[in-house]
């Protein structure tokens, strides 16, 4: 099964903390972590695809592995990737990059909110079988 948009808003909105808007405008929905954007996908395209934050050198990596990640549209290439959402990607594959992408925003937030977010994170893998 392919994932669609709303599998792929449901599974972002499980993650804890995490909400979502649309402040550009309304054609682009986005998904934040206290505040910071983790993922963002554009509605008003045919194929589905998603934007999401990587580490530079595992960005490189699913690059190479992957022909539908392709480095992030309109985002700086170095940080950001963007899925195109094909039915020969996994739903568990999109996830573990969406994750990937919460936990790369997490990284960079204060040492309060990190250490907040850690154990909510830990409580929903184990809710989630990921543990």
């Amino acid at each position: 099964m392919i994932m669609d948009v709303e599998s792929l808003r449901d599974f972002c909105l499980s993650l804890p903390l995490a909400c979502e808007s649309f402040p550009f405008d309304d054609e682009t929905l986005v998904f934040k972590v206290e505040g910071k954007i983790f993922l963002f996908i554009g509605l008003e395209s045919v194929e589905l695809r998603a934007n999401v934050k990587c580490d530079p050198d595992y960005a490189l990596e699913l690059r190479d592995a992957y022909s539908e990640v392709r480095p992030g549209y309109h985002m700086n290439k170095k940080y950001w990737n963007t899925i195109y959402i094909t039915p020969s990607l996994k739903d568990s594959l999109v996830q573990e990059w969406v994750l990937h992408s919460y936990c790369e925003v997490v990284k960079k937030l204060n040492r309060t909110q990190r250490e907040h977010i850690a154990n909510l994170l830990r409580e929903w893998k184990e809710m989630n079988g990921m543990l």
